[in-house]
């Protein structure tokens, strides 16, 4: 998942950008593994209160190979979490306010998330023994818990930061007719990227079944491959296709738009996350075509707030999240929801409206699920980026901006595009011209 969003990100910005985002990329796995590692790992599982862990620490007491390769598979959650501000802020935030964040989202903040929501002794989660409103917020794969987390931090640091320079208004500080697009690098890394990560949610997805066996736990992963996969191929053809048809409405020409496509896969990967264990093949289809236009409205509403976002990781990650708590307690299917939590007492409000009842206990669990990280983020990562931003840590010089980080920060471009030199190229044209680039032989001897 860390190639995929570094590709991804390396792509998207600017040329003149390129090392830094790639380095913000690697440190959200080194900065993630010591922050999880340290304290973040134990207050998500460790013992304590249903807010907190206080125990495990450094997982000092795990020796046993199940214990090890649960840590291992939480971080990779916790380092996307925090991949998904990098991109966001990407081209104008500075490299000790990146660290800051990364260490205190993925060392706190995210698993105060992972704890209510994952852990047995949480007050929304699904395995609680006790859950709420009897069934508990069913985030099979993290939806919620890292791609909501994640998407709502990105916000917060992206309106606090603000755009980048030249991109709502000119140079005088008027305001812009349009925003101004900077165009991508490198579309092949982007679509690279694309696949890498698509490739790596089938690790997160299936892999969250968390084994093959015993029985019914292969049947599940089995599902979630299916599911993911539908709901991926179908946003991207929706996102696409809609940007296609209302850019065609508005100028008379039909245009595909590769970003939409990209963008569109990756919001239904996101839209189908939570529920990819318990719905219908059919529901992860529809899932989807709805995250292709979530993807494409928020998209377009963040240029509206004048809510500048490098790499439309907001759109993607934080509505799509939403979108896919909420197709959970709408599509959870009785069957399936009971082979991979073991009951089907309440279930998606669609299937419970078929059976009679209307019982929307699932769907309300996914609500107050929503309104939760929203609300423990919010309350913790805006004073936080508002400090940052209030010592001035946040934010480069608007000229080191202009030149780009890679040179005002790490010791060169990305790239090396120097040509030969003028003068060399002068020559070669001369010598071609007079001896048209031959060389002559040289005479030969008496003795041959």
């Amino acid at each position: 998942m860390q190639a995929g969003f570094a590709m991804l990100c390396a792509g998207s910005v600017r040329q003149k950008n390129v090392k830094n985002i790639m380095l913000k990329n690697l440190l959200d796995a080194c900065g993630g593994a010591v922050g999880f590692w340290s304290v973040g790992f134990a207050f998500a599982y460790g013992e304590g209160n249903t807010f907190i862990g206080a125990s495990e620490f450094f997982i000092m007491n795990y020796t046993s190979g199940y214990d090890y390769i649960t840590f291992f598979f939480q971080w990779a959650f916790a380092a996307t979490a925090a991949t998904i501000v990098a991109g966001t802020v990407a081209e104008r935030c500075k490299m000790a306010a990146y660290l800051c964040y990364s260490l205190a989202l993925t060392g706190f903040v995210y698993p105060v998330v992972v704890r209510s929501i994952w852990a047995s002794v949480g007050f929304l989660s699904a395995f609680n023994p006790e859950p709420f409103r009897g069934v508990g917020m069913i985030d099979f794969a993290g939806s919620g818990v890292v791609h909501m987390t994640g998407g709502i931090t990105a916000l917060i640091a992206a309106k606090v930061l603000g755009a980048r320079i030249g991109r709502f208004e000119d140079a005088d500080g008027n305001p812009l007719p349009e925003p101004a697009t900077f165009p991508a690098h490198s579309v092949a890394l982007q679509i690279l990227g694309t696949f890498v990560l698509w490739f790596g949610w089938y690790g997160f997805n299936p892999g969250s079944a968390l084994a093959i066996t015993p029985s019914g736990y292969g049947d599940v992963a089995a599902l979630c491959a299916v599911t993911t996969t539908l709901a991926a191929a179908t946003g991207a053809v929706t996102a696409m296709f809609t940007d296609t048809i209302l850019g065609q409405m508005k100028t008379g020409e039909a245009e595909y738009d590769l970003t939409y496509a990209m963008n569109g896969c990756l919001g239904g990967l996101v839209g189908v996350t939570a529920g990819t264990s318990v719905v219908a093949p059919y529901g992860a289809f529809l899932i989807g075509i709805i995250a292709g236009w979530v993807y494409c409205g928020f998209s377009a509403l963040l240029l509206k707030l004048k809510i500048d976002d490098a790499v439309d990781a907001i759109p993607v990650h934080f509505a799509n999240g939403m979108w896919g708590c909420i197709a959970t307690g709408l599509f959870a299917e009785p069957t399936r929801t009971a082979i991979a939590y073991g009951s089907s007492k309440h279930v998606g409000w669609f299937y419970s409206w078929g059976k009679g009842s209307g019982d929307a206990n699932l769907l309300l669990c996914e609500f107050v699920g929503i309104l939760w990280i929203i609300t423990w983020v919010s309350a913790t990562m805006i004073p936080f980026f508002i400090l940052l931003n209030y010592l001035g840590m946040f934010r480069v010089d608007a000229l080191e901006e202009e030149v780009g980080l890679d040179i005002s920060h790490h010791k060169g471009a990305a790239y090396d595009l120097a040509g030969p030199s003028k003068e060399d190229v002068e020559e070669l044209v001369a010598r071609r011209s007079t001896a048209h680039g031959k060389v002559e032989a040289p005479a030969a001897t008496e003795d041959a």
